[in-house]
């Protein structure tokens, strides 16, 4: 699973972002497109390995795998409602994955240089 976790991110982040571009035109396939490439990108997330050994390395990949379940959760919204509820927790999910994104490394940084 260690060697198949960068594709699995890479297919699902691809398959999120069209199924998101693409709901815009109605297309009823859309949702499903997107939820499953969530999943990939969570299952990634969730998966990667992790040597955390400082509270600040914890708290940062909860947040990252809590704004993976946010982006599974706009998918299922996707399906569920016919307003735009997923958009907020697809904003949601997007902000904690950027802030974690950048955050991570700089405190591996920090842990390395110690």
């Amino acid at each position: 699973m260690k060697q198949l976790t960068p594709a699995l991110f890479a297919v699902g982040a691809v398959m999120a972002l069209i199924g998101a571009a693409v709901y815009i035109t109605g297309w009823i396939y859309a949702p499903y497109i997107y939820t499953i490439g969530a999943g990939f990108v969570a299952l990634a997330q969730i998966n990667m390995p992790a040597k955390v050994k400082s509270k600040n390395l914890k708290r940062l990949r909860i947040q990252q795998i809590f704004g993976a379940i946010a982006l599974v959760l706009a998918g299922a919204f996707m399906m569920t409602t016919h307003g735009n509820e997923w958009i907020a927790c697809l904003t949601i999910g997007a902000i904690l994955e950027l802030y974690t994104a950048f955050r991570i490394p700089q405190e591996e940084a920090k842990e390395l240089e110690k």
